[in-house]
């Protein structure tokens, strides 16, 4: 039985989805102005492996992320850059599809931009204004945050608390054009010069919050079962999404929010753009295989903080490592495997329901990694059996690779070696059978120049293309 801790009520709850079998999921994309931190990926993850989970219990999996691509953030840039906000986003959404896909992340059912939806995002505030919990202000609208009776609860905080939060944060200009400190913008007027779209209160463009309840409830419907983010999007971004989404609909907006932890550096520090002490994953790719990253970001429980460092990275490394190991040492006895059958598969499938146990308890993937090492143990040991039974070798991959999977980690197809390579390796197998051992020696130099790396075990000898 799968429970998940809901950000709302603050327990695990038992996972019923509104419609057995299916999941419907929306998960807040990135404002596309530059390029994804790893503090970024580390929520794009984390929802993946998720997704990947709910797909190995077998559902069918409905995933919804946004990109923003307009807000000041992105206006900024295109006035930097001497290039329209459209162009901004173009440029960065490639690259993030080009990043996802190093550290494969599985693509989005649907990546609707808040652009293609501004008719929506209009219609929409046009009928929050006609229910009276928004109101126009000098070409602005806003969202009265006191009338909805819940506001606060998903962030735990009381209104006074936000009221003083609000007085400290907003600008004067906003501050007068607002009934009230803790009212938010559904649709600001257009300053001077700024991308912009027609409105029944002028020429503007959506606030931020808006989009986000417009396209969850477009694309999934007016309740859906779970909703993502970043621990930091608690407040005021999702408090604003219900406040919005339940005023409309009369309905539930979510019923399960889920929240994950920061990415930190030195003294505990939150890594974000604003800080500057971010590293993009386009830079960090460049250095680092893509799959370590991807490990490095997945083998954390996604509500607990994940440490990036230089050493957390190595230790990541290391046990991606032994897992790849263990995959390609049982694979290579499978070229020889006549053993006969044996009982592995019950110890395969007792490790894969201690798995299916942690993760069932809110997607406990460092007690999920545990048991995979368990299987990896198993790899190794049958795998260094004097034989194997291929069934049994078969039963052990498939596993390995599935539980890995859900972490996205991804075995490569086995290599073929080009006939002169071939033909290097098997006469330094027969300088080695001579006791030449100076042939031997110098042919596995030849062959780690050309980048095949060469380990010889009791069942002949074992190669790999380095990298």
């Amino acid at each position: 039985m799968l429970k998940i801790f809901n950000t709302l009520t603050r327990e695990k709850e038992e996972f019923k989805p509104l419609n057995p079998g299916e999941v419907h999921m929306y998960v807040c994309g990135p404002t596309v102005y530059n390029y994804i931190h790893i503090g970024n990926a580390r929520s794009i993850v984390a929802f993946d492996t998720v997704r990947r989970y709910l797909e190995y219990l077998g559902y069918k999996v409905k995933f919804v992320s946004n990109f923003t691509d307009v807000d000041d953030k992105m206006i900024k840039e295109a006035n930097r850059e001497n290039i329209t906000v459209p162009e901004v986003a173009d440029k960065f959404i490639k690259a993030f599809f080009e990043d996802i896909d190093k550290l494969n992340v599985q693509r989005a059912t649907v990546n609707p931009r808040a652009t293609e939806n501004i008719k929506e995002i209009v219609d929409f505030i046009a009928d929050l204004v006609d229910k009276d919990y928004a109101y126009e202000s000098d070409g602005d609208v806003f969202y009265r945050a006191r009338k909805f009776k819940h506001y606060g609860e998903l962030s735990d905080q009381n209104i006074d608390q936000l009221v003083q939060g609000a007085s400290e944060h907003v600008g004067e200009t906003e501050f007068d054009k607002k009934q009230d400190p803790i009212d938010f913008a559904l649709w600001k007027k257009a300053k001077p010069g700024e991308i912009k779209w027609d409105s029944p209160w002028g020429e503007g463009r959506p606030g931020w919050h808006i989009e986000c309840s417009v396209m969850s409830t477009k694309y999934l419907g007016d309740t859906f079962d779970i909703h993502g983010g970043g621990q930091d999007l608690e407040f005021p971004h999702h408090e604003n999404e219900i406040a919005q989404s339940e005023a409309k609909t009369g309905k539930k907006f979510v019923n399960y929010w889920m929240h994950n932890g920061f990415v930190t550096v030195e003294n505990n520090e939150k890594m974000s753009k604003s800080l500057g002490n971010f590293v993009t994953v386009h830079d960090m790719v460049k250095d680092i295989d893509p799959q370590v990253l991807r490990f490095f970001l997945s083998s954390t429980h996604y509500r607990r903080p994940l440490e990036y460092s230089k050493s957390n990275l190595q230790k990541a490394a290391d046990n991606y490592e032994r897992i790849k190991t263990a995959y390609n040492n049982l694979s290579f006895r499978l070229d020889n495997a006549d053993g006969p059958a044996d009982d592995v598969k019950s110890e395969v499938d007792a490790i894969a329901d201690k798995f299916k146990t942690a993760m069932n308890d809110d997607f406990n993937v460092q007690n999920g990694i545990t048991e995979i090492f368990e299987l990896v143990t198993l790899a190794n040991n049958y795998s260094a059996q004097d034989s194997v039974n291929a069934d049994s070798a078969q039963y052990i991959l498939k596993q390995l690779a599935s539980l890995s999977g859900i972490l996205g980690i991804q075995f490569g197809e086995k290599e073929d070696l080009s006939e002169e390579i071939q033909a290097m390796v098997e006469k330094r197998d027969q300088a080695r059978a001579d006791k030449d051992f100076a042939t031997s020696d110098e042919l596995r130099d030849k062959l780690k120049e050309m980048g095949v790396i060469l380990e010889d075990t009791p069942q002949g000898t074992r190669w790999h293309i380095d990298g």
